[in-house]
């Protein structure tokens, strides 16, 4: 794989939480693609990023059961029942408001990929791909995220 884009702007060091309103541009590739590339784009209100955490060392993993955030309040979980940076392939996926589409700059607000990092892919958010039965999560989910992206 290689990036279709990167982010500018937004955050350059990692902090865990309020992403709400942190305003960035994912600047797509102009030798990969023309400006024809997000043609109908700004019809949309929200896009699912796919990005690298190319700021993880892939050789420093630890892929055994931690509790999130290293909190020893939360129990201990998998690599795959948590959604952080530390994971096999190292791939992010968030979703962000689209502000505004200036040919290859699309103009967002909320991603919490920090400033550099590499884009993979970029897609429209289509509100049928939300879950059609509620969503259940375990109680330490609900204390972690509580200020992911509001916060105080």
């Amino acid at each position: 794989m290689r990036p279709v884009g990167w982010v500018e702007g937004g955050r350059e060091h990692w902090h865990e939480d309020r992403w709400r309103g942190v305003e960035a541009v994912i600047r797509l590739d102009a030798d990969q693609f023309a400006p024809s590339a997000t043609l109908g784009l700004a019809d949309y209100s929200h896009l699912e990023v796919v990005f690298l955490f190319d700021r993880v060392d892939e050789h420093a993993l630890d892929l055994e059961p931690r509790p999130a955030r290293g909190n020893p309040a939360w129990p201990p979980v998998g690599v795959f029942a948590h959604r952080g940076p530390f994971r096999p392939n190292r791939i992010g996926v968030s979703r962000c408001r689209l502000v505004k589409v200036d040919g290859l700059a699309l103009h967002i607000a909320d991603l919490d990929a920090l400033a550099g990092t590499p884009v993979l892919d970029v897609k429209p958010y289509l509100r049928e791909f939300a879950p059609r039965d509620p969503a259940v999560q375990p109680a330490w989910a609900d204390e972690l995220m509580r200020e992911y992206y509001e916060g105080t």
